[in-house]
């Protein structure tokens, strides 16, 4: 039995062990089932970027009551399509106070679901992508089949080791400030500063117990140096999503300066 078979073996063990140990949330498995395509990306999905950036499902397998149960939260907007529904998540900056801020600032994913009621879109707008742009955030996504699954927590730990690194330019910080305003507060790390922004979701019937996933609270580390993005992480609609750049970005040496 090869290395690549044992390890097939044992995510089928453990995501049954999961399954069990979580009576009656079927949805569990189907998300795990999405995860194991994710180990053949271009078999399973298909990404499109222009003015936004979205994950296309070939052979989907999640429904929308999937996405309810494991977020705990509604979509702001709940739409017919001629093809079946989209779902639409606003995300709005506010103030220490909650209250929103004006002028507006604010994104959106968008979720699109077929006539039988299963995933086959997934769409971040053009504000999500300048503190994730699209090279960055694919590679992330492919980076997620062979992913470490904690048990406990039910999260997966993508290992980008796994995956080449690319060549693109990190976001700085004075055009994203431009676009995302002056952040709710500066935080220091060591050779970075932390830029923490909150924006509130646009939701509807929370769950008791889970009113916090209103909040989204997004993280950015600049270097002090550079002042380029190389860290972001926030939780969008009970999903966290953190980014280390440093681990995706491959340095390009610069010229050697010609001897006088």
């Amino acid at each position: 039995m090869n290395l690549s078979h044992s390890r097939q073996i044992f995510r089928i063990a453990l995501a049954l062990l999961l399954t069990l140990s979580l009576t009656g949330c079927i949805y569990w498995w189907r998300a795990y089932q999405t995860y194991v395509q994710m180990s053949e990306f271009d078999r399973y999905f298909k990404v499109v970027a222009a003015d936004d950036f979205t994950l296309h499902f070939k052979e989907p397998i999640m429904y929308s009551d999937d996405f309810v149960s494991l977020a705990k939260l509604h979509a702001s907007e709940e739409k017919a399509t001629p093809s079946g529904k989209r779902w639409r998540y606003w995300f709005r900056k506010v103030d220490k106070k909650g209250k929103l801020v004006e002028p507006k600032i604010e994104f959106y994913s968008d979720l699109n679901f077929n006539k039988q009621d299963r995933i086959t879109d997934w769409s971040f707008s053009s504000l999500f992508l300048e503190i994730a742009p699209p090279k960055f955030l694919e590679v992330s996504l492919r980076s997620i089949g062979g992913a470490d699954i904690n048990e406990e927590k039910m999260q997966l730990k993508a290992d980008t080791s796994r995956i080449g690194k690319i060549t693109a330019e990190l976001p700085r910080k004075d055009k994203i400030v431009e676009k995302l305003g002056e952040p709710l507060r500066i935080d220091k790390d060591k050779d970075q500063e932390v830029y923490v922004y909150h924006f509130k979701l646009a939701t509807h019937g929370i769950e008791e117990g889970y009113e916090d996933r209103e909040l989204t609270e997004i993280n950015l580390s600049f270097d002090d140096k550079t002042q380029e993005l190389t860290r972001m992480s926030g939780r969008f609609a009970g999903l966290k999503i953190s980014i280390n750049y440093g681990n995706l970005v491959k340095r390009v040496p610069e010229p050697a300066r010609a001897a006088n």
